[in-house]
């Protein structure tokens, strides 16, 4: 493993588990400190045990949308680390399911108030704080429901189409000492999608050219990569990472 974030420091959110707890998990390998925020501190706790411990790891537990909360991590990431290099908006939610005639108004504004303008709330913080003086790197976790037609959580998907929209406009206006990317995962297999793959696993997998569903190490590689000196001249994107899945026909 090489050691390409020696000396630098990133907030992973939602990173107790699945995807944003295997970002972390391989910043860290590769030699950044990490500050992970999460909504429950016992989970958190695992996670900083998990990662190697509070020499590398320190957790800041609150709602990812919550300002406040925002405002403590970037102050702590600052005050145990000494910067913040590098941040990961992995943060999502999902609370609706079904076709949007019958959607819930309230839990929609709620869906694109973390979904979206939490995103863009994080990284004002990190930047005010330090991106603006000293650069830095941004990666927003997208889905691939935000590029392919998603039937029953399309409103989800609408989120994250968003957020893709958001993350080319703030590489505009961040550049060019900050860069901004974005990932947009197909089903991988975390506590949060379990409801799309759970019992149908092998079924699932079929459709996907490369015949398996994601695992959080797949999203923790590609986030680095982005996030690394070797996509210097990379920014703006949201690369697709999901099997193949996106290239087949949909539902």
């Amino acid at each position: 493993m090489s050691k390409r974030f020696e000396g630098k420091t990133a907030i992973v959110t939602g990173a107790s588990r699945g995807i944003g707890l295997g970002i972390a998990e391989r910043l860290v390998a590769e030699g950044a400190r990490v500050v992970i925020t999460a909504r429950k501190k016992e989970a958190l706790d695992e996670a900083v045990a998990h990662l190697g411990g509070e020499a590398v790891a320190v957790a800041v537990a609150g709602k990812a949308d919550d300002v406040e909360h925002q405002a403590d991590s970037t102050r702590t990431a600052i005050n145990a680390f000494g910067s913040i290099d590098l941040l990961v908006n992995n943060t999502g939610i999902n609370p609706v399911y079904g076709p949007l005639v019958d959607l819930d108004l309230d839990a929609a504004r709620k869906v694109v108030e973390v979904n979206c303008i939490a995103a863009v709330s994080w990284i004002q913080h990190v930047h005010r704080a330090w991106m603006a003086e000293h650069g830095g790197a941004i990666v927003n976790v997208s889905s691939v429901s935000s590029v392919r037609t998603a039937p029953n959580i399309g409103f989800y998907g609408a989120s994250k189409a968003m957020l893709n929209s958001l993350t080319e406009l703030l590489a505009v206006e961040l550049g060019p000492n900050v860069r901004v990317n974005g990932v947009a995962p197909a089903v991988v297999k975390t506590r949060f999608a379990e409801a799309l793959y759970r019992g149908r696993e092998e079924a699932a997998a079929q459709a996907y050219p490369l015949k398996r569903l994601g695992v959080p190490e797949d999203i923790g590689s590609a986030v680095a990569f982005l996030l690394s000196a070797d996509a210097a001249w990379l920014t703006g994107q949201t690369v697709v990472i999901d099997g193949g899945v996106s290239l087949t026909a949909g539902d």
